[in-house]
């Protein structure tokens, strides 16, 4: 691997992306949203309106040109006021050629949706990392980006040319680099996750230590010096950062590494056990079934089938 953990972590999780499509909207109207799992993306090209929660919290404000991403555990609602009863996006009918719908009078608000899908492994640590709800206003430096490459990810998937699904994957790969650095450079809203880990300068060493070679047999000791600290203090400070103990990171990732490999490759698995830093194909098979629940044959057969 390399050693960058944030392109690591994309590599081994994969971004797919899906264009659900859009609405304009105007009057008095309100539309509730479903991430269904997934990670939900919305762009306000035109006018703006408010987001609500259902978890409960203030009222977002979105104008023209922002980005919201959810984790997508929770459903929301955009509305041009609160206290309106909103319609579910399943039930809202959609010009099947332009992949927009119309809500209320007029179109003084115009919205794009869609979503990017993690894989199940290192996909679902990825998201555990992310806030519940990222807000990039119009004005931020990395806005400008997002909003183009929504708008290249709609056309992609509006016009369904040639190597459309290619272009949509290495575009929802883009988008999900940006909000991530988004996440990077307001570090202090992230919970305990990789990222918030990642965006510490002082742990960033030791992580790439890692993810340059995870085969290697790192001992605490050489991971806080890696970092400049005493062991203690880079175990503790490790672990309030990315939420569980250096070592206990470093299987993890091992275990996400294995799984891609199983997922894709046809590796034997003892060949396999040795790259992530195993003596013997028994070890690493007891650690993968801990890990991930089912031996590393078994899961192999089961992805595949």
């Amino acid at each position: 691997m390399s050693a960058d953990p944030l392109s690591d972590a994309l590599a081994v999780a994969s971004a797919r992306s899906v264009f659900s499509g859009g609405f304009t909207a105007g009057g008095t109207w309100a539309i509730r949203l479903r991430g269904r799992d997934k990670l939900k993306v919305n762009a306000v090209v035109r006018g703006g309106c408010l987001l609500l929660r259902e978890g409960g919290g203030e009222p977002v404000s979105l104008s023209e040109g922002d980005v919201v991403v959810s984790d997508g555990r929770q459903p929301y609602v955009l509305c041009s006021a609160p206290g309106l009863e909103p319609l579910d996006s399943g039930d809202v009918t959609m010009d099947p050629e332009t992949r927009m719908a119309r809500l209320g009078q007029g179109e003084d608000v115009a919205c794009v949706s869609g979503h990017i899908d993690l894989s199940r492994d290192s996909g679902e640590l990825l998201r555990r990392a992310l806030p519940e709800l990222i807000h990039v206003r119009a004005d931020a430096a990395e806005a400008p980006v997002l909003r183009w490459l929504t708008g290249q990810l709609v056309g992609e998937m509006k016009t369904r040319r040639a190597g459309v699904e290619f272009a949509s994957d290495q575009l929802a790969q883009l988008l999900f680099v940006q909000v991530l650095r988004v996440c990077l450079a307001e570090a202090e809203g992230l919970p305990p996750g990789w990222l918030r880990a990642l965006a510490d300068e002082r742990l960033a060493p030791a992580l790439r230590l890692m993810h340059e070679d995870p085969g290697h047999p790192w001992q605490l000791e050489e991971l806080a010096r890696a970092a400049a600290m005493s062991r203690t203090t880079f175990a503790v400070r490790f672990r309030e950062a990315a939420g569980v103990p250096p070592l206990t990171y470093l299987l993890n990732w091992r275990m996400s590494l294995a799984a891609r490999a199983l997922r894709q490759d046809a590796v034997p698995v003892a060949v396999l056990a040795r790259s992530v830093g195993y003596t013997s194909e028994s070890a690493f098979s007891n650690a993968f079934k801990r890990a991930v629940g089912v031996a590393p044959r078994r899961y192999r057969d089961a992805v595949r089938s």
